[in-house]
């Protein structure tokens, strides 16, 4: 009974702290089908040999700040355009430090401290990433510590333009990329959005990966710290993983809103409705007459007439009357209160009624009211009008918008309602591999100290009840066999107890003869007199092995 009791409360935990994570009809795919994955069960707490990581491979910008410095790193001294003056400044700040929790030894991050004021901060890249037939992999990780109100942690790729100054970073500042978590209200959003330039007019437009089928709470919520990744292939594919963990996967060309490609054909702006197009498709039958005992004077409701007046209702008597207990206020005053007057209340009298009585009103069965003609369908219609269509000046087909804006530059521009958003071991380059490989070395310390102190089973079950009431009666049921085998030993000792009541029981539930009875007294008496002979048998024994020991003495 203890085991089952026991699997079921683990299999509670196991529904009620994957049930955030998943949606119905959530596509999410292990990590092994995407990745070399990361064995973040050999190691403890206690063998934590953390090493800040160096890439392994060709990379175009790392950084893992644990030097302790910002070096390469810009912060912005530009202001918000159409904002107040107060708070148009990037004055947020930013510090490097330790996490606050499940520290690893030697690691650190950027922290983003300050709340409700705007940060930003940026560094160029090695080399400026250039879309031709290379995957594009970005990688960073990020920790809410203190949860997130509102406010995100994305980052943008800045693009490799002339005018580009880290100094002046804000808001409007040209991006190609801009990808990572953002939430503001009960919105919970992982951000994968791409800046398409129109080959025809030049103009830059946003296009919105189509959100994912996957609950994101959590990884804003647990205090944990995530790893986030977008990988773009030349092929037009891309891929967003939380936790080497595919969360929405799709392509440039299919997954995107709005499209990257526009449509054909648009509305003609300077095509009109006629003034005579008929979008009726129902018109009263003209053809109808209305019936001539058809009345239209006739009210909706009438008096009832088979209605009599009830037994003792009083005509006369007033549905309310002064209150004859009432007495003026003794600081009432005539000249400034005016005449002092009682308040109403009901009146007694009225138990059935009172006043002048009318009979109750019922529905009229004569009334027909205005008679309108039927609707028939209409000869003319001639449907819903829209204009006619015509080519897009503005048509173009790209088939292959991987092909993006080069970017020189990883920035943060952000605002937040909660201080302490940790950002770590950001990495791009054109190999998964290599991105694996620096979270093998970088974030897999991370997981191994947080699972080390993660809080024991019972700790795990009481936090999944206080989230999810109705556990606690499951919980409560599930523990009733383990309460019955420690607190009264059952069944082994109702089992026992029951065995050894059992034959006497039996004994005296059989009948006994005479003769039995008498046998029984006989053994009973030959037990009582059985230890007297043993005596008595053992004494002997004894005196004859002293006279054999007195014997061989003599004889000596």
């Amino acid at each position: 009974m203890y085991f089952p009791s026991f699997g079921l409360c683990l299999g509670l935990l196991f529904i009620s702290s994957n049930t955030k994570f998943m949606n119905d009809g959530a596509e999410v795919e292990d990590s092994d089908k995407n990745s070399d994955g990361i064995d973040v069960e050999a190691e403890s707490s206690s063998e934590i040999k953390y090493k800040t990581p160096k890439p392994k491979g060709e990379v175009y910008f790392t950084e893992t700040f644990d030097s302790g410095k910002l070096a390469g790193w810009v912060l912005s001294k530009a202001k918000k355009d159409d904002t107040d003056d107060e708070v148009s400044i990037y004055d947020g700040r930013w510090e490097i430090e330790e996490l606050k929790e499940n520290q690893v030894p030697g690691d650190r991050g950027l922290v983003m401290k300050s709340r409700a004021k705007h940060h930003a901060i940026a560094a160029v890249l090695a080399k400026p990433f250039k879309f031709a037939d290379k995957p594009l992999v970005v990688q960073y990780e990020v920790n809410f510590q203190d949860g997130i109100d509102c406010g995100g942690a994305y980052i943008k790729l800045l693009a490799d333009t002339d005018d580009l100054i880290l100094e002046n970073f804000h808001d409007k500042t040209p991006y190609t990329i801009m990808f990572g978590p953002d939430k503001c209200g009960e919105d919970y959003k992982l951000h994968f959005i791409f800046r398409h330039k129109h080959p025809k007019t030049g103009a830059f437009e946003e296009k919105h990966a189509k959100p994912p089928n996957v609950d994101l709470q959590k990884f804003f919520t647990d205090r944990k710290t995530h790893l986030y990744t977008l990988v773009m292939n030349p092929n037009d594919t891309f891929e967003m993983l939380i936790d080497q963990i595919v969360v929405n996967k799709g392509n440039l060309l299919e997954d995107v809103v709005p499209p990257v490609n526009p449509p054909r054909e648009i509305d003609d702006p300077n095509d009109q409705k006629p003034d005579e197009w008929d979008a009726r498709l129902k018109i009263p039958d003209p053809a109808a007459v209305k019936p001539e005992d058809w009345d239209e004077d006739e009210p909706a409701q009438i008096e009832d007439s088979s209605a009599v007046k009830p037994s003792g209702w009083l005509d006369n008597e007033p549905k309310f009357i002064p209150n004859p207990d009432a007495e003026k206020p003794g600081d009432w005053n005539e000249d400034i209160d005016g005449e002092w007057e009682a308040p109403y209340i009901s009146n007694p009298a009225c138990r059935i009624g009172c006043g002048e009585w009318k009979p109750p009103m019922i529905d009229n069965p004569k009334y027909k009211g205005i008679w309108r003609p039927p609707m028939i369908n209409n000869p003319n219609y001639q449907g819903i009008w829209s204009p006619q269509k015509i080519p897009n000046p503005d048509y173009f087909e790209d088939h292959h918008p991987f092909l993006l804006t080069s970017f020189y530059a990883l920035g943060l521009e952000l605002w937040s309602m909660t201080s302490d958003i940790y950002f770590d071991n950001f990495i791009i380059c054109s190999e998964k591999g290599v991105a694996d490989r620096w979270a093998e070395d970088s974030w897999r310390w991370k997981v191994v100290v947080a699972n080390a102190n993660e809080p024991g089973i019972f700790k795990q079950l009481m936090e999944a009840a206080e989230e999810q009431w109705w556990l606690w009666l499951l919980l409560v049921i599930a523990s009733l066999p383990v309460i019955l085998i420690t607190s009264f030993g059952w069944p082994t000792k109702v089992k026992k107890k029951f065995e050894d009541t059992e034959g006497k029981k039996k004994a005296i539930c059989e009948p006994q003869t005479k003769g039995a009875l008498e046998q029984e007294v006989k053994e009973e008496k030959a037990a009582l007199e059985k230890p007297v002979a043993l005596e008595e048998e053992s004494k002997q024994s004894d005196d004859g092995i002293l006279e054999k020991e007195e014997e061989s003495k003599q004889s000596k």
